[in-house]
């Protein structure tokens, strides 16, 4: 694999920026992404792949890559529109994509509408509470960290996304009523800064939590979709909303080691277990790809119509 080479693509309302580290290899390439986190999260990972191509990039209003409004929401359906668009720039067929958090949302969206582009899907802890058998309550404390970012700024917002995203279980009717956090709890800044064009809190906290995937088209897809959850994360709103979407398409997800960023290494100073991590992504692309191997000598072999044997 070669170091990164960056590139942009000018999206309607947007420029994204990505970045391709190229390996000769006859594998799909390999697209990493996240949602609202960019391509600098996916370093470690990355690095644990450099037997094939892998892309990363930054999501629309993410670091690198400019919207043409900073503080507009941003959708699944307009990520999705953007990977389509990425993935029809880089020309190399059918790719293997793994999706975490946000980006696993968007995911599910981009396969739902051009579901040719993947051949498999790993989706890691979609936080779709739109979904959850407590939608309701689960619906409420996600907006609930939108409306307290906008009321009281950055640190407050983010204190109140860390409590709802740690939290156990079932959302209560009354979760999103109850007193938001001290954000130094979560070693928060308490002043506001002013700022509101924040790409989680401000941009997609609301969209992304509130989708409904299409499972219609998702289940008529021919891409390999596969729902994983971090063992560290269960009970927690996207752990939950990843088993909701497996049984919806009559699948059972796949155990990841370590949690919701169990991928990372140093990049944000807090690592989860990306050795382990990256070992079972591997085996969950090889499984697929064999799978897929095992499917396509299955059709070649059958008799044609009007045939014998």
């Amino acid at each position: 694999m070669t170091e990164p080479t960056t590139r942009t693509l000018d999206v309607p309302g947007a420029t994204l920026t990505y970045d391709v580290r190229t390996a000769d290899s006859p594998a799909p390439v390999l697209l990493l992404i996240g949602s609202p986190m960019g391509a600098g999260g996916f370093v470690t990972l990355a690095g644990h792949f450099t037997d094939r191509t892998v892309v990363t990039y930054d999501p629309r209003g993410v670091e690198r890559s400019a919207k043409a409004d900073p503080a507009s929401p941003s959708t699944p359906e307009e990520h999705a529109d953007d990977l389509h668009r990425l993935i029809a720039e880089l020309d190399a067929g059918p790719i293997d994509l793994f999706a975490s958090s946000g980006g696993a949302v968007n995911a599910l969206a981009l396969v739902a509408r051009h579901p040719e582009q993947v051949r498999t899907l790993v989706a890691h802890e979609p936080p779709l509470a739109s979904i959850l058998p407590d939608r309701e309550g689960a619906l409420a404390a996600s907006r609930a960290v939108h409306d307290t970012y906008q009321r009281s700024g950055f640190g407050a917002g983010m204190a109140q996304f860390i409590a709802v995203v740690s939290h156990q279980g079932p959302f209560g009717p009354d979760y999103a009523n109850q007193p938001a956090p001290d954000p130094a709890m979560f070693g928060q800044p308490s002043e506001d800064d002013g700022n509101r064009s924040d790409p989680l809190l401000g941009q997609n906290i609301v969209s992304l939590t509130h989708f409904q995937p299409d499972f219609e088209a998702l289940r008529a897809a021919p891409t390999r979709i596969v729902l994983a959850a971090g063992v560290e994360s269960e009970g927690q709103l996207a752990s939950r909303a990843a088993f909701e979407v497996a049984e919806r398409l009559h699948t059972t997800p796949v155990s990841f080691p370590s949690g919701h960023a169990g991928f990372l290494g140093d990049e944000y100073g807090q690592p989860g277990d990306p050795d382990g991590f990256a070992a079972k992504l591997r085996q969950v692309l090889t499984e697929a790809s064999a799978s897929a191997r095992t499917t396509t000598h299955s059709t070649s072999c059958r008799p044609r119509a009007g045939t014998s044997r």
